[in-house]
């Protein structure tokens, strides 16, 4: 059984940083792509970033110049390094990893709290 577990969430000002990580634990196939999305109350999810198993990434358009996804094969874990952060980013931020073809696999985090406020 895969378990996402994400950490790095809290409280900052407008303009402070925040580090999301997430760790895949339990027997996963490599080859996979690993995301950030999140959720603000009343809103749909969306995508914030997300990264191939080679390294290419995606950023939303909300996220670029000032978020950075990294991420770490051998311990499958994904970083979300979020600097500049506004009020507008305060969301349930949420892991995301999934591979396509066979075997093919979607696994979520339970989500971590990130606010935005002075």
């Amino acid at each position: 059984q895969v378990q996402l577990v994400e950490s790095g969430g809290g409280l900052v000002q407008p303009g402070g940083s925040l580090r999301l990580s997430c760790t895949a634990s339990g027997s996963i196939v490599s080859g996979n792509n690993m995301g950030w999305y999140r959720q603000a109350p009343g809103k749909q999810r969306e995508l914030v970033a997300r990264i191939t198993s080679g390294g290419n990434t995606h950023y939303a358009d909300s996220a670029k110049g000032r978020f950075t996804i990294s991420r770490d094969n051998a311990k499958n874990t994904v970083l979300l390094q979020m600097n500049n952060l506004k009020p507008e980013d305060t969301a349930v931020y949420y892991c995301n990893v999934w591979r396509g073809g066979s075997p093919g696999y979607d696994y979520w985090g339970q989500g971590t709290q990130v606010t935005v406020s002075s």
